[in-house]
């Protein structure tokens, strides 16, 4: 037997706004039954297999402790319909923050970016400009 994935949790202080944010960059639904004071907010994938992102209120005390060295554990996003230019520049109009731009000349690499909370993901090219490059 194994376990699949069922929810993928994001620790966060305001779990209704940060799904709005993720709601945004996914196109994940909310839950309907969410509401702003609820201690967790779930966005709902559209795929069977895929796993449901959960925000779930953490004190602001706990939350605003000191990263102390690498994130051991992040998202990696990745545009379906648009470049991965154009998705960071519709990310950080979303209220995303740049951490560091590792886009190389030939086309390839990542950006590092952070929601409105601090937790970083990357950019990765789209699969039309992977296709591209081959």
């Amino acid at each position: 037997m194994t376990s699949r994935i069922r929810h993928i949790t994001v620790d966060c202080v305001d779990p209704y706004a940060l799904s709005g944010f993720w709601s945004e960059v996914t196109g994940y639904p909310r839950h309907p039954d969410d509401r702003p004071d609820d201690p967790a907010a779930l966005l709902m994938s559209s795929e069977d297999d895929s796993p449901d992102l959960l925000f779930m209120a953490v004190s602001e005390e706990r939350h605003a402790a000191p990263r102390t060295g690498h994130h051991r554990f992040h998202l990696d996003v990745m545009p379906t319909d648009r470049t991965r230019d154009e998705e960071v520049d519709r990310l950080l109009a979303l209220g995303a923050i740049l951490v560091g731009d590792h886009r190389k000349a030939d086309g390839t690499g990542w950006v590092v970016l952070a929601d409105p909370e601090g937790n970083e993901f990357c950019v990765e090219r789209s699969p039309a400009e992977r296709a591209a490059s081959l």
